[in-house]
């Protein structure tokens, strides 16, 4: 299984940035994907997750981003996106797509966000 994250970039406070996980090879049906971020000298936390509707879908948001970040999957194309809206500078850091499976948990390579003017 491999994860092609995608989407980061740098982009004025305020502004909107869709980052997409693309995940190749065999996941099966039931599985969690999402987000997390990593900012300098910081630690990795969970910016969002949504689980696939075989473990009856539900999705999870860290405080700093409800109301501002949306989660959302296509299970047919084994694809998470991240719609981040009204980005703030603490928003930057190198943020990771993961997915989570019954066997194991798997990274993607991170994609910068820089939010700044």
């Amino acid at each position: 299984v491999q994860l092609q994250a995608s989407g980061g970039g740098l982009v004025q406070p305020g502004g909107s940035l869709r980052l997409s996980c693309v995940a190749t090879g065999s996941i099966g049906s039931s599985n969690i994907m999402g987000w997390y971020r990593q900012a300098p000298g910081k630690l990795r936390e969970l910016v969002a997750s949504a689980a696939s509707v075989g473990r009856v879908g539900s999705t999870i948001y860290a405080d700093p981003v409800k109301g501002r970040f949306s989660i959302s999957r296509d299970n047919a194309k084994n694809t998470v996106h991240l719609q981040m809206n009204s980005l703030k500078p603490e928003d930057t850091a190198a943020y990771y797509c993961k997915l989570t499976t019954a066997a194991n948990d798997y990274w993607g390579q991170g994609t910068l966000v820089t939010v700044s003017s």
